[in-house]
């Protein structure tokens, strides 16, 4: 497996449970409940971080978990909250259910943080349940149950121009000479294993940025060699170098060495064959012919969102030619980056068919708990009019409102859900 694609479990903290005791102090010989409440679970966050450039961090570590909230103790003791467990991601990581491949979050754009599971809520310890018939209550509520998922994460680089072509066409030479990148360079196919990311630095030419998609091969979109993880990069750019050795100095045929690329972009994915591609024939120092070969691709190639032209990189010819051109072909394009959509939420089994507790405090709060209110907290911005009025209309489908007003509920009570507290007031 490459450094851009993991597959971990990961788990969230399990909840403390609450705690039974009872005041035992001098001269109070009927001292009442005094069980703590226990700590929430931590939680399992993504985190985007401009330091980190693959997953290599994933390779050799299966299961990623957060801490488990501690179990209250006597004296109304709170326990410990257990620690969040914190993921540093690269930008343009793609977060999937292992199960159904289906998307769960992409870690681009303005998304730089994202809790993925909610630690269990601490148990109430039994200080929470004395009544005026029950004053000695020798029970508490267990902490809610860690969640535990196994997801795969997906590196799709971000960039404005992808570079492509077979191994060995001079693609590191050219990135090294036009960008801030280091790619290794030498005279092996498959040189560079890995994508490597750069912004075009070349005197005169403005800034945008260039990836090296690693040298692709015959069959690559199903899988041969490493195609599917280089593939998978060229899918966020919006224009493309497709880098040819012109010259065939190792007796390839350039129009056969574009359409075998062209016909794995297809295969991949339809649409990466309708990006615009500047065709560039590298190595023309050494062509005996270079106004046929021109010709010959020129022709070949008619009536293709494709441009030909021609450099050297060796000999650093052609090559701002080759950028002013990528730049103005990004000037005409959108400049939205393709963020992936959600598909999915990443919800256990067992939550599908949990109930959602309600019940009233002995301080004359009531709470509402359970994991679809956990999910619903996590992905509704409350702050926001529109995120406020689906949290009103949860409350009211989920019978929640009705469920409250038959324990009693006034306007002005306090309402806790999901460790935070609300007035309620009826609609």
């Amino acid at each position: 497996m490459s450094n851009d694609i993991a597959r971990i479990i990961i788990r969230s903290g399990k909840g403390g449970n609450g705690h039974v005791s009872f005041r035992r102090e001098k001269y109070v010989p009927d001292g009442g409940p005094d069980g703590g409440d226990g700590g929430k679970g931590g939680d399992v966050i993504f985190l985007v971080d401009s330091g980190v450039n693959t997953l290599i961090d994933f390779r050799h570590r299966r299961k990623f978990s957060a801490g488990d909230g501690e179990e209250g103790s006597k004296k109304r003791m709170h326990g410990k909250n257990g620690a969040d467990l914190i993921l540093k991601v690269p930008e343009g990581t793609v977060i999937r259910d292992a199960k159904s491949g289906m998307v769960i979050k992409d870690m681009s754009g303005s998304c730089r943080k994202y809790t993925i599971l909610r630690g269990g809520a601490g148990g109430l310890g039994n200080m929470h349940f004395a009544t005026s018939t029950m004053q000695a209550p020798k029970y508490a509520k267990p902490g809610g149950e860690a969640k535990e998922i196994e997801i795969i994460l997906e590196l799709k680089l971000i960039a404005d121009v992808g570079l492509v072509g077979f191994p060995n066409v001079g693609k590191s030479t050219f990135l090294s000479m036009v960008s801030n990148a280091e790619p290794k360079i030498a005279n092996y196919h498959f040189t560079t294993l890995e994508p490597v990311l750069g912004v075009v630095t070349y005197p005169g030419v403005p800034e945008f940025v260039i990836a090296d998609i690693p040298g692709l091969i015959e069959g690559a979109s199903t899988g041969i060699g490493l195609g599917h993880e280089f593939l998978r990069h060229i899918e966020r750019t919006r224009v493309l170098i497709h880098m040819v050795d012109g010259a065939s100095l190792e007796g390839r045929d350039p129009v056969s060495d574009i359409n075998v690329i062209n016909s794995e972009l297809l295969r991949y994915d339809k649409k990466l064959t309708e990006k615009p591609q500047i065709i560039a024939l590298n190595k023309m120092d050494a062509c005996e012919d270079k106004d046929a070969v021109v010709k010959r691709v020129e022709t070949e190639f008619a009536g293709r969102n494709f441009k030909v032209m021609t450099l050297s990189a060796a000999e650093n010819k052609g090559i701002k030619e080759v950028l002013f051109a990528s730049y103005e072909l990004l000037k005409s394009l959108p400049k939205e980056t393709e963020y992936f959509e959600s598909e999915t939420e990443p919800v256990n089994e067992d939550e599908k068919t949990e109930s959602i507790s309600v019940y009233k405090n002995s301080d004359g709060s009531y709470t509402v708990e359970g994991p679809k209110i956990d999910k619903m907290l996590g992905y509704t911005h409350l702050e926001s009019e529109k995120g406020f009025a689906f949290f009103q209309r949860f409350l009211k489908e989920q019978g929640i409102n009705k469920r409250l007003e038959d324990l009693g509920i006034r306007d002005g009570d306090t309402v806790i859900l999901g460790g935070e507290s609300f007035e309620y007031y009826s609609s």
